[in-house]
Parts: structure tokens; sequence; C-alpha cells
């Protein structure tokens, strides 16, 4: 009898061990959904926040027909669809309106330009070499440049630069790079042979790479499983990182998601550059997927300090296997993983299992401890699903199908035409007596580099002057796992001191010092205390 019951303690004691350390990986749940429209006509494959608080989504053009007319009647030239398949999303009175866009667009890329424009590039077909514009207003619509690139790019990751142009990386069959605009009418297209040797025969594996910023001014590009410092201007590789140390691949089709996480400015610099890659898919898992075959993906996180002399993978767990998901900065520093599945890799048909529950990861936590599973949605979000912040702290959620065409019955995994809205819990109503309203500076403010910025922000409940920071958050371009130019900043200030008047205080920040570190252009600006962020403002760096 001792035994046994010996035996019933010893596993007692492993099972309340492994609760123990389930508890410290993943603490409770937080967050929460709402559906904002139940449909915007189109499946929101690609989507990009707008400095005028609109957002703009699209999916392709032969789709077949969607379930929003293009206004007045009007059908794309040379087609009988009158149907659109761009939409302009408006936050504040959560209505959509549609768009014409002329040329397949379907798994482009783009960029929020420094003057709020929409520039976006490449897609399928007659849309390989076409630079699209958009320039928000009540009645505005794409505006389209046939042959606008040098070549054809499906599948690109683009970035803006420190001087004002956009740099378009890879693609399908295309192992090069270019910029846009183009300096001459005769710009060349630089090879990149880091695409050659990233790319698995059959499979590729290295589209849509991760694209950022240094703050010295060079390209960290990671493609596959591993990544490059690169020199745009002279077309040459700085430093070789080492491969990840489990060698899996993380790029598409076996997709992953990666983020640089946020900058911190002390005394003018960024003395720490680090970037996350999660998720994806193992090797052989795009050939299974093929043949009905949907292996589990990966659960595993990779993180790197760039910057160190010797960098090296710092590999963690995620509390779940992820592949498709998206990965993004919210304005108090931490990383949203959200969207995709489980099982398969992407493409038509090959994902399996959705994963419901966003995770929040904790950069400044131990090891061990970053990784927190928030609440589920009810809406599966897979292949071709996008992710975006929106200026209130929101994270708007949107598209999701698995088909070459629209398709609403009779599958898995349904075309999702609805838009969802999640809020982290920092939105909870039981913080709002700690959280900032910015009352200075005013919205659209411009601000140069280097400069002090005087912040004056109101919290009704009781302040820290040492937990308030502030942030700075540059608008991405999301498609496909990945959102491109995404960049947090956190600004060097003082400790924030309280003024005249109820409720009132200010902080005094130093903004960042040149282009490499932030770009020109539009960015978010959060007061944040506590890990609770205030409703941000635009500002625009120049």
């Amino acid at each position: 009898m001792a035994p046994s019951t010996s035996h019933l303690y010893h596993h007692l004691f492993f099972f309340f061990l492994v609760l123990l350390l389930n508890a410290q990986q993943c603490p409770a749940a937080g967050g929460s959904w709402s559906v904002l429209l139940p449909s915007i006509g189109i499946s929101a494959m690609h989507a990009q926040l707008l400095p005028n608080d609109r957002v703009v989504m699209y999916d392709r053009t032969d789709f077949g027909v969607s379930n929003i007319s293009l206004p007045n009647g009007a059908c794309r030239p040379n087609t009988t669809d009158c149907s659109a398949h761009s939409v302009e999303y408006d936050v504040a009175s959560n209505t959509v309106r549609p768009l014409m866009v002329l040329s397949n667009v379907w798994c482009s890329s783009g960029t929020l330009m420094p003057d709020g424009r929409l520039v976006q590039t490449g897609g399928f077909d007659d849309g390989y070499r076409v630079v699209r514009i958009y320039k928000s207003c009540d009645s505005c619509d794409w505006q389209e440049i046939r042959n606008g690139l040098n070549q054809q790019r499906w599948y690109a990751t683009n970035h803006i630069l420190p001087d004002g142009r956009q740099i378009i990386i890879g693609g399908r069959r295309a192992f090069s790079y270019e910029f846009y605009p183009k300096m001459s009418a005769t710009e060349n297209t630089p090879s990149l042979p880091f695409l050659v040797q990233t790319n698995d025969p059959n499979v590729e594996n290295n589209l849509y790479p991760f694209v950022f910023l240094y703050p010295d001014g060079n390209l960290f590009i990671f493609a596959n499983n591993r990544a490059i410092l690169f020199d745009y201007s002279n077309n040459q590789v700085i430093k070789t990182y080492p491969t990840m140390p489990d060698g899996q691949p993380r790029s598409y089709p076996s997709t992953g998601s990666a983020v640089l996480l946020p900058l911190r400015i002390t005394k003018g610099t960024v003395n720490a550059v680090e970037v996350l890659v999660c998720g994806g898919a193992p090797k052989g898992a795009f050939v299974n997927a093929n043949k009905g075959i949907f292996d589990g993906a990966l659960d595993t996180c990779g993180r790197i300090k760039i910057s160190d002399p010797n960098p090296q993978w710092v590999m963690e767990t995620m509390p779940l296997a992820r592949v498709m998901g998206d990965m993004l900065l919210l304005p108090n520093a931490h990383v949203l993983i959200i969207n995709g599945v489980s099982a398969g890799v992407a493409g038509w048909e090959l994902g399996r299992n959705p994963v419901l529950s966003p995770v929040v990861y904790q950069p400044d936590k131990q090891v061990g401890s970053r990784f927190e599973v928030q609440n589920p949605s009810t809406i599966p979000r897979v292949y071709h699903s996008t992710a975006v912040l929106l200026r209130d702290g929101r994270v708007l959620v949107g598209g999701s199908n698995p088909h070459d065409k629209y398709e609403f019955g009779n599958v898995l995994y349904p075309t999702e035409l609805s838009l969802e809205a999640y809020s982290p819990s920092y939105l909870d109503s039981n913080s709002s007596d700690l959280r900032p309203k910015i009352i200075l500076p005013v919205k659209n403010t411009k601000i140069g580099y280097g400069k002090q910025l005087v912040i004056v922000f109101t919290v009704s409940g009781i302040v820290d002057p040492s937990s308030v920071s502030v942030t700075m958050m540059a608008p991405p371009f999301n498609t496909h796992s990945f959102s491109m130019n995404q960049r947090l900043l956190v600004l060097d200030g003082g400790v924030a001191a309280k003024i005249l008047g109820k409720s009132r205080y200010q902080v005094v920040v130093t903004t960042p010092p040149s282009g490499n570190v932030a770009p020109a252009g539009n960015y978010l600006l959060y007061v944040v205390h506590k890990e609770i962020p205030s409703p941000g403002i635009w500002v625009q760096m120049q």
C-alpha cells in the first residue's frame, strides 16, 4: 500500500509543479473583443492606418465579385466587375467607402510616405510593376503608375528610408532591390545574393523578408532562418548574423513574424537594438501541407541583440504554437502576437487549427515570464488576415481568406469580411483613472530632430511621476503576417511634474536625434503611465 501512496504523491507533486510552471508562464488572460462591422465588403488582406485615422484596406482584383459595389455604377475599366476590391475605413464613424484599384494588388507591399500618402507597389499579373498612390480625402481614389517599378515585385517588402524614399526588397523570383521614387529614369536594380542564398528550392521560405532600419542607416534583413546587416547604398553586406539555432524557416510560406523591439533613446543614442522573430513552420511543412499532412507550427521565438559585437540568438518558447501570426508593437512597449493557425503553412487551403487567443510579450521581463495569453476571439483569422494598431490603442483585426476566390459556405474557413477590434487590457475601464490624456502638443504638430518637446497631459487618478514615459509609433503597412516600417521609439525624458491646474502634468522629452532613428513622416505620440497609454496624437517628424 505504501508504495502506491508514495507513487500517488509523486504524481500529484509533478501535477502541481506543472500547474505552477504554467501559471508562471501564462498569467490570467486579459483584453476584450468586439465586432465593429459584420462586413466591409472585402476581405482585408492588406491594411495601412493613415494620419487622418482612416484605414485603407484591399484584397485582390481576381477574387471574383466582392460584396461592396463601386459608387455610381462604376466598373473597373475593361471588365464587367463593378465591385470594389479596396475600401477606406473611417475609425470615427465606423463606416467604409469603396475604392477602385485598377490592377491586381494581390500579395503586394507598401509604405506610408512622409507626406501622408500610401505608396504601394507590385502585385500579380497586370500589377507586377505597378506603383499605386492613395492620398486620403472624402472623394479620393487610387492613382496608378504603370511600369513604375524596374522589376516584377510580388511578395516583396518595403521600408521607408532616411532620405524619404522607400526601398523595395525581393519578391518571387526577384533577387534584387530598387527604390521609389526613382532618382532617374535609368536607375539600376542592384542584385541581392542573400535572397538567392536563402531561397529553398520549390518552397522559397524567403518571401516577404523581415526588414528593419538600423539606427546607423543600414538595413537588418531576415529571410528564411538567418539575417544580414546591409548597406543598400553600396550594395554591401556589413555583417552576417548567426543562423537561428533550430534552423527552422520563419519566412513565407513558413510564415512567422518579427518586430524590431522598442528603441530606447538615451542622450541621443540608441544603445540596444534587438529583433524578435516568432513562430513559423518546420522544414518540410509546405510539402506536407500540399499532401494534406498539416505539421504543427513552431512554438519558439528567437531574440537577438543586433547591436552586440558578437550577437547570438536567445530562444524562447511561446505558450501557443503559431504560423501566420501578426506581431504588433503596442504603445506601452509590449508586443502583441495575434491571428494565425497552429498547423500547416501559408497558402491556399494549407492552414489548420486557428489560434483564437492573442499573446502579449513583455520584453523587459525575465525569460520564462514574458508571455501572457489573452482572451480569445470567436472568429478564425487564418491565411490573409491583418492587424493594425489604431490611434486609440485598440487593434483593428480583419481579413482571412485561404481560398483563391470568395467562398462563404461549405468550406472549413469561409472568407471573412468582418472587422473586429481587440482592446488590450490597458483599455479596461478599471484603468481609466490611470490613463493619461495629452493636452499639448496639439495634433499634427511638426517636430524637428534633437529638440526639447514639452508634453502636457492630464490624469484623473494618482500619478507616479517616475512611471511616466513617452513613446512614438510609426504606423506600419500590414500584410501576410508582417508589419512593414513598424517602429516604436521610447523618448529620452525627465520625470513628470505636476503643474498648475487640477490633474495636469508635464514632462519634457528630447525628440529623436536623426532620420536614421526616426525617418521623417507621421508618428503617433503617446504618454504612458504605469503601462497604460494615452490615446495617441499625430505628430510629424521633419
